[in-house]
Parts: structure tokens; C-alpha cells; sequence
């Protein structure tokens, strides 16, 4: 039998059951829980299976699959309300439900605004924040998100969004692609991603934002990533949080697309256990 890395633990959280990777269980302190994009075929570990093992031996780390996505639930029709709402409950049902008081959020893109989010409304159970690639401010859709939330469900437009993620092309491999297509065909996917971000694409924009008055109550420690060359999410964003974000730090890389974890996945692993690690 074929070992599927992607399918890990399931819990209950809510309503729903939700899938999780997780290592380093033996490690203390406060765990990394690790919040994934929202490209299609995406899945915890498509996002994170190059830094979970950089950043075990040293943080007790989790990784889950969002509600819709991954091998989590894909409930569709009137069994859902895919938002923010949603996915923020989510993820305190998921915290509490591993019985820990709180965590370090790590949230990619889409994960980052939940990331703040979560921080915004249950602030005691968030110790620091990282993100990368984040979104959270409001403004207009930007031409790359537009374009993976437009996903198709071709082998052809997700090679074109593959390209569209990475700046240094080895990373847009044809594997890559072939992985990620794929996975976006698994039972149930395309039906709950269609359903997730419906035309017009902006009204998911704005439910995934905050006003700039809100970032500046963010009192917890907050490590900003961003990919200097990112077309998915631009790095004005980041600009923008380091600006609002009282105990906020950013760490741009040249040379980088919008996936951070995996164009400088030893470089990011290192940022995440250097301030995770840090009092």
C-alpha cells in the first residue's frame, strides 16, 4: 500500500474533523502550529514538508489542513459558510482540542490573516506570530491571488500558477505541478474551492482584511516574511503591517516568489526557530 504523507492525524474540531501532521512531540515550549495557503491542491504538507523537518528538533510543531482543503472536511452547499469566521474557529477548536493553552501561529499567506485574526480575537491563546507572504490589509485583489482563486482545474493553468508562485524557476517543476493537480482533483476538492471564493473575488479580499486601526492593538511579538519578487501577494504588504504592528519585525529575501517555505525553506526554518527560540 502506497504511504500517503500528506493524510497524518485526524481530530474533531467543531463540527468538522480535521487532519494534522505534527512533530517534535517530545519537545517543550510553547508549539509552532503551521496555517497554509490557499492555492489549489494545497494541503498542509504541500506547504510546509520541506520545514517540518527543519524546524523538529528544536519546536513541538503542528500543521493542519484548513476546513475545504487538504484532508480535512470539504463540506459544500448549506453544510458551510466558507470566511474568515469559519476557519478562525477552526483553528481555537484545533488549539483547544490538543489540549495546549497557546501557540506560535505560522500562517502563509491566506494562513497569515488567520494567523491575525485568531491573535485579534483570542489573544491569550497566541504567544508570537509568523507569516509570510501575508494577507490581512484591505485593498484591491491583487492580479496573482485573482488568478489562483480563478483556478480552473486544468493541468495547464495550475502549471501556469506554479510559475506564478515561484521566482527562481527550478522550484516550477512539471512534478510540482502534476503533485498539485493532482491533489486539487482529490473527491471533493474542486466543488468546496469553487464554493470558497466566488466572482467577485474582492468580497474574499475584504473578508480576509482588517482595518489598520486593528493591526495596531496586535500586542504579540510578530515576525514578518515576505518574498521581495512575490506576485501573489505583494511585499508592500508587509511594508504596510511593519508600519502598523507594534512588536513587529520583517524579514524580506531577494531573489523570492511568493512561497517563501519552499524557494528558501532552510533560511525561513532558521528565522522561525531563531525567534520562536527567543524569550
Amino acid at each position: 500500500m502506497m504511504s500517503r504523507p500528506e493524510i497524518g492525524k485526524s481530530i474533531k474540531t467543531g463540527n468538522f474533523t480535521t487532519n494534522y501532521l505534527e512533530v517534535g512531540e517530545n519537545v517543550g515550549g510553547v508549539p509552532l502550529l503551521f496555517i497554509h495557503g490557499s492555492g489549489p491542491g494545497v494541503s498542509a504538507y504541500a506547504n510546509w514538508r520541506l520545514v517540518l523537518p527543519l524546524v523538529e528538533e528544536t519546536n513541538h510543531a503542528y500543521a493542519m489542513d484548513m476546513i475545504g482543503f487538504g484532508y480535512s472536511d470539504k463540506p459544500t452547499g448549506d453544510e458551510v459558510d466558507y470566511g474568515i469566521d469559519l476557519w478562525t474557529q477552526q483553528i481555537v477548536d484545533f488549539i483547544d482540542a490538543i489540549g495546549v493553552e497557546k501557540v506560535n501561529l505560522v500562517g502563509n499567506s491566506f494562513g497569515g490573516s488567520l494567523a491575525f485574526s485568531v491573535a485579534l480575537k483570542y489573544p491569550e491563546k497566541v504567544n508570537k506570530i509568523i507569516t509570510m507572504g501575508a494577507m490581512g490589509t484591505q485593498g484591491d485583489i491583487p492580479y496573482g491571488l485573482n488568478e489562483v482563486w480563478g483556478y480552473k482545474g486544468t493541468k495547464e493553468h495550475m502549471a501556469e500558477l506554479i510559475d506564478l508562485f515561484t521566482f527562481d524557476k527550478k522550484f516550477a517543476s512539471d512534478e510540482l505541478a502534476q503533485v498539485r493537480y493532482e491533489a486539487s482533483m482529490e473527491p471533493g476538492f474542486h466543488e468546496a474551492f469553487s464554493s470558497m471564493f466566488p466572482h467577485p473575488r474582492q468580497a474574499s479580499v475584504d473578508d480576509l482584511s482588517f482595518p489598520d486601526e486593528d493591526f495596531k492593538t496586535i500586542q504579540h511579538k510578530t515576525l514578518l516574511v515576505h518574498g521581495r519578487e512575490d506576485k501573489v501577494v505583494p511585499v508592500e504588504n508587509s511594508l504596510r503591517l511593519i508600519k502598523l504592528i507594534p512588536n513587529a519585525e520583517l524579514h524580506i529575501f531577494g531573489g523570492c516568489g511568493h512561497w517563501t517555505q519552499i524557494e528558501k525553506s532552510q533560511e525561513f526554518a532558521d528565522l522561525v526557530n531563531n525567534f520562536a527560540g527567543r524569550e
